[in-house]
């Protein structure tokens, strides 16, 4: 018998619970919470007692009490920017979530499992939280004054991936170099050196490649052009960004299963499009390559399209002459946050304590240096 750990992830229309008995997950599930119980709370803060006791509900259908738990984990938003790693969630953490201005049901992650660690006696940690930017300078610089890139990327599956492909490497995830790429909805490539995101895209301001929903790196001068054109507004050009470009802008759907039984139908615009959209994906993981001399223990390939083997093997014939190339396809989050727990517990890696403390707040170097956008 493990470490029995609970996990839990708010969503904007739900909240996923898990519990694990060391790696193995005893029971999973997605609460969903109706529209018209959720548009009673003017903000999701006001949120708490509801989705505490769904929550609760939840585990009493599986017979499990909170006393049964050995430790909280789970996915903690508005914390950062932070280092990667583990933290224990205390008082000053839900303090500061709470009153970051964030209007989102992630920022209940860290108020509900410090509540339910604090019912029992039991800690409660954070694992690697969305918020964590540990770029290196010069990743974040662009050609833009004022402008530099921020880590927004899919972290803890990221992470957890990279832990995974340097085990069955036979290394430590800290002793080596890989390069992971997340393709879902969003899409996130991360280069890890030596237990560090040290470059990305960015999953939320639209860098990288175009994926489903999301339109990716394109030219700026057209870009300009059209945000000044008669009837576009920040509204319009911010869906392509981050809703409505992509797969479903060019083919109509972001479900990549459809769209390859187009190809297979003999859809020649479908097949450039994916095909395109894979491409991008392995110039971004060679790119990264160079962050690193080339030095790449690991390439992963992780994300729900990374069940589709036509996405894949283009993927994959065009960087596996980097290094060795690992599939976890779908996400490992709530796993993630298990493991992370059991590594806490049992000493493997150290906790780290929150001081509420940025891990970049810009540059600080000599001479004149434009303001930080944002």
């Amino acid at each position: 018998m493990g470490h029995k750990i609970l996990t839990l992830s708010p969503g904007s229309t739900s909240t996923k619970v898990a519990v694990f008995d060391g790696a193995e997950a005893l029971f999973r599930m997605n609460v969903t919470h109706p529209a018209d119980e959720l548009a009673a709370f003017e903000r999701a803060a006001n949120q708490f007692e509801y989705r505490r006791k769904t929550i609760l509900d939840a585990l009493a259908e599986q017979g499990i009490e909170l006393s049964d738990i050995d430790a909280f984990s789970g996915y903690c938003g508005a914390m950062g920017p932070t280092v990667g790693g583990i933290f224990a969630i205390d008082q000053k953490v839900c303090d500061h979530v709470l009153a970051a201005g964030v209007n989102h049901p992630a920022i209940l992650g860290a108020p509900l499992l410090y509540a339910f660690a604090r019912e029992v006696g039991r800690p409660a940690f954070a694992v690697n939280q969305p918020d964590t930017d540990e770029l290196a300078d010069v990743a974040r610089i662009t050609g833009w004054p004022g402008v530099y890139r921020k880590s927004h990327v899919h972290c803890l599956n990221q992470k957890e991936c990279a832990i995974r492909c340097a085990s069955k490497l036979g290394m430590a995830y800290e002793d080596g170099n890989f390069i992971v790429a997340h393709v879902g909805g969003g899409l996130s490539v991360a280069c890890h050196e030596h237990g560090r995101m040290v470059d990305t895209n960015d999953v939320l301001e639209g860098s990288g490649p175009f994926v489903p929903n999301r339109c990716g790196d394109v030219p700026a001068k057209p870009v300009v052009k059209m945000a000044f054109s008669e009837g576009a507004s920040e509204k319009s050009m911010n869906a392509v960004v981050g809703k409505t470009g992509g797969l479903v802008g060019l083919l109509g759907t972001d479900d990549a299963r459809s769209i390859v039984a187009r190809i297979e139908e003999g859809d020649e615009w479908a097949k450039v499009v994916y095909d395109a959209m894979a491409y991008q994906v392995a110039k971004c993981i060679a790119s990264f390559a160079a962050a690193v001399c080339g030095k790449v223990d690991g390439i992963v390939l992780t994300g729900g399209v990374s069940h589709d083997p036509r996405f894949v093997s283009y993927v994959t014939k065009r960087v596996e002459w980097i290094a060795p190339v690992k599939v976890y396809a779908g996400d490992f989050e709530m796993d993630a946050l298990a493991a992370g727990a059991v590594r806490a517990l049992d000493g493997a890696e150290p906790v780290m304590t929150f001081t509420g403390e940025p891990s970049w707040k810009g540059f600080s170097m000599g001479g004149a240096v434009p303001d930080v956008e944002g």
